[in-house]
């Protein structure tokens, strides 16, 4: 099991990086967001419309390593169609996963994400892994900058 998910971490971390999905700009956005790694330099731009308490539509632009970058792009396309009150859960059960403060997690519950979880295993990634979703945390708060330090 363990080497099947390190593949797959394998296979969609490259596809993300290459290919990240909702790298855009968006000139409607009611929330934006500059995120910050300080520990090694990533900065996103995070972008969202929320409508009557849901995410309709999420983007980022920015620079950062395959982590950081295939982790934004992941998020971009959970987070959309859920409530603040879901991507808020979602933030909270990815952070648990990533920073090892949850071994019990339910691989199946995470999808996509699952594949992700294998970086609690490398502490100086973690922050890169976390980026989009701190800064997702933060429009949720109407928040305009963030930092993972």
């Amino acid at each position: 099991m363990l080497d099947e998910l390190r593949d797959l971490y394998q296979e969609v971390v490259f596809d993300h990086n290459r290919n990240p999905r909702n790298f855009r700009v968006m000139e409607d956005a009611n929330r934006t967001v500059d995120g910050f790694n300080p520990l090694c330099g990533d900065r996103i731009t995070l972008y969202a419309k929320v409508e009557d308490g849901v995410v309709t539509d999420v983007s980022f632009q920015g620079q950062g390593c395959a982590i950081s970058t295939a982790s934004a792009s992941l998020m971009t396309e959970i987070v959309k169609g859920k409530t603040e009150a879901e991507a808020e859960q979602l933030f909270e059960v990815f952070h648990r996963i990533t920073t090892g403060q949850d071994d019990a997690f339910n691989i199946e519950e995470l999808g996509k994400l699952a594949v992700l979880a294998g970086v609690r295993a490398y502490p100086a990634r973690v922050k890169c892994a976390t980026l989009a979703w701190h800064s997702l945390q933060a429009a949720l708060k109407n928040q305009t900058s963030v930092t993972t330090e």
